[in-house]
């Protein structure tokens, strides 16, 4: 049980990011938005973004028990930061283009990660590989919503 205390720290961070994101919902303003006709339904961001965290979690424990703090975890750690941070921009403060800035970090972060992480836990790259296509994709919406609101 002891070698799993990490695993509840990890997920206790994910968790807490998931929180300060959630604590800033889409509302009034983003409705209002013109948005492309791809933009998914609002249901869907609750069961992918579950499953990422999740994900998340494992990939930075991973490379914990077998590496420690790394550049890997460094990574790890920043595009925690970057993820709870764009729900700030984006639907805390109604500001698109700052959202953008910060989800092309965050890309940058999970790539990093990925590449970092490959050589320490495979899983734990492959475990980011959904996050990133994730990732991709809110990326290409968020700056059609830029687009179409300028």
């Amino acid at each position: 049980m002891r070698r799993y205390i990490s695993l509840f720290v990890f997920l206790g961070l994910t968790t807490l990011v998931a929180i300060i994101a959630g604590a800033f919902p889409p509302g009034e303003w983003y409705e209002a938005l013109s948005k492309p006709e791809w933009t998914p339904p609002n249901w869907v961001f609750g069961p992918v973004w579950s499953l990422l965290y999740l994900f998340i979690a494992i990939a930075g424990w991973l490379v914990w028990r077998s590496k420690g703090l790394g550049l890997a975890l460094l990574f790890w750690l920043a595009q925690l930061v970057l993820n709870g941070l764009w729900s700030y921009f984006m639907f805390g403060q109604n500001q698109i283009d700052s959202a953008m800035i910060d989800i092309s970090l965050l890309w940058l972060a999970i790539a990093g990660f990925i590449l970092t992480s490959w050589r320490v836990s495979r899983l734990a790259a492959l475990l980011f590989v959904p996050y990133l296509a994730w990732v991709s994709f809110a990326a290409a919406l968020n700056l059609a919503v830029l687009q179409l609101n300028i």
